[in-house]
């Protein structure tokens, strides 16, 4: 389905008809990479079958083949009897969401996206084609001011590729305000997004901006914005609506002169079907939605990241890292993806060779114990907390638990390095209530 050249991606169309339902006869024609169906108005193929979930399934090209994928719809997505949480399909498949009846047929004309000829994006470093392409997308949205959404898993480099929009935007001279709503305590988020005067609550000894308000004429960064609560979810929508806000206890309109960037690491179509989050606030947010690939998609990336971080970490040491050593990082899958690939080097280094580096991972690499009763998701999610953990407390152990030291030595922000603390319970008495 996806053909990678040296210059493009390319996707053969296909086509989405229902053959049995109340909507039988409609159909949609893929775009892109991605078609999806559902009773919203933002989906390809648009549905009124009330059995139908709002973001139902998703199909999408992969160089294996087309992927369906169900959006944890209400009733499930049917295929050839079975209800499927993901599979690859080929053409002809009759794929069933509620009531109605979708057939799948392939076309012979394709869809082309040009790939970017530069390796770099601000700091974002990527030659691999699944990087040039989104380059490619950002080189052209990055100079508007539209709102972006950048969808990835942990450690794929958001807030680098939010913090690269804003440096190519008219707003580069502005300020760039990373706010991460996973780590804001619920009853402080209104507080610290759009600040708050004196008296208006307990503890509000005196007037205090809030990160819209010093974010005026820059950027603000909503980092983990599938993790917002939802009672401030309408707030959030308001602003982004009329492009003004007030602080906590004041009446005065404040205008939002920001330009918004959101990052998530869920896929917030599903949070939408779950009701935890506003399918209006998704779509005010996802102007642009760009995927940033996992580093399992980018390999190739691996060798050019590895010479990077070295520097970072020493400056000559990226003449002392071994072939072997480049293609034994090559080789692993690391679920915690660039970030879980920058701490494996300085793990390296610091052991002083590939042979010893090989030793003291040898046990992380060892075939975790599955669970194959839980869904793919749950294992995977159970086994990426697990692996953030550890990550936090061996960095924590590493900088003798100087926060600021360990958040800056592995590129994250000192409020997400808290949160993650205070998810896992590394935080000492007295500290949860700073963060």
């Amino acid at each position: 389905m996806v053909e990678v050249g040296a210059d493009a991606y390319r996707y053969r169309r296909f086509a989405l008809r229902v053959i049995e339902g109340p909507e039988a006869g409609l159909e949609a024609v893929s775009s892109g990479e991605e078609a999806t169906v559902g009773t919203e108005p933002g989906n390809t193929l648009v549905l009124t079958d009330r059995t139908v979930s709002r973001h139902h399934f998703a199909l999408r090209a992969t160089g294996a083949g087309l992927e369906l994928r169900d959006l944890d719809s209400t009733n499930g997505t049917v295929l050839g009897g079975y209800r499927v949480r993901s599979a690859l399909v080929d053409g002809g498949a009759l794929i069933r969401a509620g009531k109605s009846v979708i057939q799948l047929d392939l076309r012979d004309d394709e869809v082309r996206e040009t790939l970017s000829q530069r390796g770099q994006f601000g700091r974002v470093l990527g030659i691999s084609p699944a990087m040039r392409r989104v380059f490619a997308v950002l080189e052209r949205f990055a100079p508007t001011s539209g709102t972006v959404l950048l969808e990835g898993e942990t450690g794929t480099g958001k807030e680098l590729v939010a913090e690269a929009i804003h440096a190519h935007s008219p707003r580069a001279r502005g300020p760039f305000v990373v706010v991460d709503c996973g780590a804001i305590s619920p009853q402080l988020v209104e507080s610290e997004l759009f600040g708050h005067v004196r008296g208006a609550f307990t503890g509000a000894e005196r007037d205090r901006r809030g990160a819209f308000e010093a974010a005026q004429r820059g950027t603000i960064f909503l980092d983990e914005v599938g993790e917002l609560p939802l009672e401030m979810q309408p707030v959030l929508l308001r602003v982004l609506e009329s492009r003004t806000f007030r602080r906590v206890g004041d009446d005065r309109p404040i205008g939002a002169d920001v330009r918004v960037v959101a990052a998530t690491n869920r896929d917030l179509r599903v949070e939408v079907n779950r009701g935890g989050f506003r399918a209006d606030l998704f779509y005010r947010l996802a102007v642009l939605r760009v995927r940033i690939p996992p580093l399992r998609e980018r390999s190739e990336d691996v060798p050019l990241l590895v010479r990077h971080f070295a520097q970072q970490l020493g400056g000559d040491e990226a003449a002392r890292v071994p072939d072997d050593l480049v293609t034994a990082l090559g080789r692993q899958p690391f679920p915690g993806n660039v970030r879980e690939l920058r701490a494996a080097l300085q793990r390296a280094l610091i052991l002083g060779d590939a042979a010893r580096w090989r030793e003291g991972a040898a046990g992380e690499l060892e075939r975790p114990a599955i669970d194959v009763t839980r869904t793919y998701g749950e294992s995977k999610a159970r086994a990426v907390e697990a692996w953030e953990q550890e990550y936090v407390r061996g960095l924590l152990e590493q900088y003798g638990g100087n926060q600021s030291r360990a958040a800056s030595a592995v590129g994250m922000s000192r409020s997400h390095l808290r949160g993650l603390m205070q998810r896992f319970g590394l935080l000492g008495d007295g500290e949860a209530g700073d963060a």
